[in-house]
């Protein structure tokens, strides 16, 4: 399989948020801001690249019936990595993001990954296919962060607009997330229904 081909799937074809709807408690949670949003997605695409990786490597010797509970130790091993890594080095971050860091343990899009792709592929292609599946999550909760932060405190990533505006404060409550992954959704939609039919 072409590797670029693996990576742009993730990144866009198969984009976890935008066409599969898939891990859409920390989308909502965590995204009330652009550096939530980036620091949520790479956390996950850590975990997600590391345990694709790690999955693909023992694929022949896991027995398949039990090769899901394998997979969330192998998940749940590198989520305990990540998580004492952001807490000694990132602790603002850490403590914004919370719950969800521990919670990517369960996260359905890296489990799917390595029952989908990690348990039938080789190293090589499950490290990108982590990578693209990992960095479209990242792209899009930054997108959606960066909107519900423009629109509900007038900054992106902490820094005050220039402009003067009275921002909605309900876009960075829980039904502005709604609203705004709506909105965003609708777009990303009619952009790709553009693009096939051109």
């Amino acid at each position: 399989m072409n590797l670029m081909k693996i990576f742009k799937n993730g990144l866009l074809d198969e984009n976890p948020i935008f066409v599969q709807l898939l891990g859409m408690c920390p989308t909502l949670a965590v995204t009330t801001s652009a550096i939530n949003g980036v620091g949520m997605g790479l956390a996950a695409t850590a975990v997600l690249v590391a345990s694709n990786a790690a999955i693909s490597m023992m694929r022949k010797i896991i027995p398949s019936k039990i090769r899901i509970p394998a997979f969330i130790v192998v998940i749940a091993s590198f989520v305990t990595i990540v998580g004492m890594l952001m807490e000694g080095y990132m602790p603002s971050l850490f403590k914004a993001l919370g719950l969800f860091i521990p919670l990517i343990v369960v996260n359905c899009i890296i489990l799917a990954r390595a029952e989908a792709f990690a348990s039938k592929n080789t190293v090589i292609d499950s490290i990108f296919d982590g990578l693209g599946m990992g960095l479209g999550f990242t792209l899009a909760l930054t997108v959606l962060g960066s909107v519900r932060e423009l629109l509900g405190a007038g900054s992106l990533f902490g820094w005050q607009l220039p402009f003067a505006y009275k921002p909605a404060l309900m876009m960075i409550l829980p039904p502005g997330a709604f609203i705004a992954l709506g909105i965003l959704l609708a777009l990303y939609n009619v952009v790709k229904s553009k693009k096939s039919l051109s």
